[in-house]
C-alpha cells in the first residue's frame, strides 16, 4: 500500500475550522499525546475557512511547538473547499480528517490508521450515539438512507467528519459545494471500492455552537443528485442528453406522422370534410414542442461533449496566509 515516495510520513491530519479559537489548543495537544504515545510521525494541516475570531492567531502561536501547517482563506468558502485545499498539501501515507470542535476524538486515530494499512481505501466514522439536536439527527438519517440507496455503499454515516483515507485516494479527490459529505461516493466512482466504517465516539460540543444550518441539507441533496449524474455521464454527456433528445424528437415526429395520416385518411379514404385543421389539434402543438425540445437536448449534449474535451480548470480558492506550506 505504501506509495513509492519514501519521504511520506505516517499520518496527515486535515482539520477544517471556522471560528474555533477556544478548541484548537486543546485539540492539538490531544492529537500530540496520541501520536507520541504510538510513535507516529505526523503533521496537522489546519485550514482556517475565513474565521472572524482569533483562530489564525492561535494557529500561529502553536506552530513552533507542534508539526503544524496552516492555510487561511480570505473568506468563508465552506468545508468542502477547506478539505479540498488541505488534501493538496498532505504528505502522510494515511490521511485523517476530523472536525475542530472536539466532537471527534483523536483517540480513534490509531485504529483508523490500522484499518487503512490493512488494505482499506477509506474508513468512515459512524456516530451511532450522537450528541446533536433532533433538527440535525433526523435529516441526517434521511440523507444517509437516500445515499445508501443511490450509491450502493453500505455506510450508516456518510457525513461523519472523522474519516481515514489511503494517500492515493486523497490525491484523486476534487470536491466543492457540499460534496464533502459524499466523499465515499466519489471514491467509489474513482475506483477505490474498499470502503468500510468504524463506530466512533461522538462527544458533546464543548465550546461555541454549530456552524451549520438547515440549508445544508437542501444543498447536500442537490449535490447528491449532481454526483449521481456526474458519476455516470461526466465524460459522456451526449449519452444522457442525446438519448433524451432522440426520444423526444422521435415522439414528436411520429405524432406529426399520425396527424398527417389521419387527415389524408379523412380526405382520400373516408371522403369526408368533417375534420379539424391541423393547427386546431392540441396534439400538433405537443408534437411540435417535443421536436423542438428534442433538438435542444441533442445540442446540449453536443455542447457538453465539447466542454468536457476542453475544460481543464480546477477549483481555486484565494489563500490569504500560510504556515509551513508553499
Amino acid at each position: 500500500m505504501k506509495p513509492k515516495n519514501s519521504s511520506l510520513i505516517d499520518i496527515s491530519i486535515v482539520i477544517p475550522l471556522f471560528n474555533e479559537e477556544e478548541s484548537i489548543p486543546e485539540l492539538i495537544q490531544w492529537i500530540s499525546r496520541v501520536m507520541d504515545s504510538h510513535g507516529f510521525s505526523y503533521e496537522v494541516i489546519l485550514v482556517d475557512d475565513g474565521s472572524r475570531d482569533g483562530s489564525w492567531k492561535v494557529i500561529e502561536e502553536l506552530k513552533d511547538t507542534y508539526p503544524i501547517k496552516g492555510i487561511r482563506f480570505n473568506r468563508n468558502y465552506g468545508k468542502s473547499a477547506a478539505l479540498n485545499t488541505g488534501f493538496r498539501f498532505v504528505s502522510g501515507e494515511v490521511v485523517i480528517t476530523m472536525d475542530a470542535d472536539l466532537q471527534d476524538s483523536p483517540d480513534e486515530i490509531p485504529e483508523l490508521y490500522r484499518m487503512i494499512k490493512d488494505g482499506n481505501h477509506l474508513v468512515s466514522g459512524w456516530k451511532r450515539k450522537r450528541h446533536d439536536p433532533i433538527s440535525k439527527t433526523v435529516p441526517s438519517k434521511f440523507f444517509n438512507w437516500v445515499t445508501r440507496i443511490l450509491s450502493g455503499i453500505r455506510l450508516h454515516d456518510f457525513n461523519c467528519g472523522l474519516k481515514a483515507y489511503d494517500y492515493r485516494l486523497v490525491k484523486t479527490l476534487e470536491i466543492y459545494g457540499e460534496m464533502h459529505r459524499y466523499i465515499p461516493v466519489i471514491a467509489k466512482r474513482n475506483g477505490f471500492e474498499k470502503i468500510t466504517e468504524k463506530e466512533v465516539v461522538h462527544r458533546a460540543r464543548k465550546y461555541g455552537k454549530t456552524k451549520f444550518g438547515l440549508e445544508r441539507f437542501i444543498y447536500g441533496f442537490l449535490d447528491l443528485l449532481s454526483i449521481s449524474f456526474v458519476s455516470k455521464y461526466k465524460k459522456r454527456p451526449m449519452h444522457f442528453f442525446g438519448t433524451l433528445g432522440t426520444l423526444s424528437f422521435l415522439a414528436g415526429f411520429f405524432m406529426v406522422l399520425w396527424i398527417i395520416w389521419e387527415k389524408l385518411r379523412a380526405i382520400y379514404i373516408i371522403h369526408t370534410t368533417d375534420y379539424r385543421d391541423v393547427v386546431e389539434q392540441p396534439l400538433f402543438f405537443l408534437s411540435l414542442a417535443a421536436i423542438i425540445i428534442g433538438v435542444q437536448l441533442f445540442l446540449a449534449g453536443f455542447i457538453g461533449e465539447m466542454m468536457v474535451m476542453n475544460n481543464h480548470r480546477k477549483n481555486d480558492y484565494i489563500i490569504d496566509q500560510t504556515i509551513g506550506v508553499e
